[in-house]
């Protein structure tokens, strides 16, 4: 029987706690690790600067997020943004600028999974809003541009909140 007890180690100054059970017991289980791209498209209508946001499928109303999807094996961020995009809106954009990274742990199935989700700002080039691949459409509910001013406030996840500030933040300072 091994005991839940810790030893500290001798001369240590800290008293760092050791397990003095076998290391099979001493860490914690492996979690799992996914990685996804997304990108916050924008662009000026009437004047005014707007961002694409998606309701994903089966959300309730008025929940707003930003397009993302899995890297795909050999797939660059970069590629997964612009294709995850097109796919979830319809719309193309240019590539600007990487925005940051997104890191949450969600739990799927029974089984905890750390997710990171770099996200990249784009500039809208062409195709039309809700014009979804037959393939993908299944995936998305509703696409509305969104002032980019009140994105921060509208989208519903904190992380992507934070990429609608820092896309307003390029958009102000004349990067896009």
């Amino acid at each position: 029987m091994w005991s839940a007890r810790r030893v500290y180690r001798a001369g240590s100054g800290l008293r760092k706690p050791v397990c003095v059970r076998p290391p099979w017991l001493c860490y914690k289980p492996a979690v799992k690790r996914e990685f996804s791209a997304g990108g916050v498209l924008v662009r000026r209508l009437k004047g005014k600067w707007v961002l694409a946001a998606i309701r994903p499928a089966g959300k309730k109303p008025g929940l707003w997020a930003l397009p993302k999807g899995n890297i795909g094996p050999g797939e660059d961020p970069r590629e997964t943004a612009l294709r995850e995009v097109n796919e979830e809106t319809g719309a193309h954009g240019r590539l600007v600028e990487k925005l940051g990274d997104v890191r949450y742990t969600y739990t799927w199935a029974g089984e905890r999974i750390f997710k990171i989700v770099s996200f990249f700002l784009l500039r809208y080039t062409s195709g039309r809003l809700g014009d979804l691949p037959p393939e993908t459409a299944h995936e998305v509910d509703e696409v509305r541009w969104l002032p980019l001013d009140e994105a921060p406030k509208l989208l519903a996840y904190g992380g992507e909140r934070q990429m609608a500030q820092r896309a307003l933040a390029s958009v102000r300072s004349g990067t896009v």
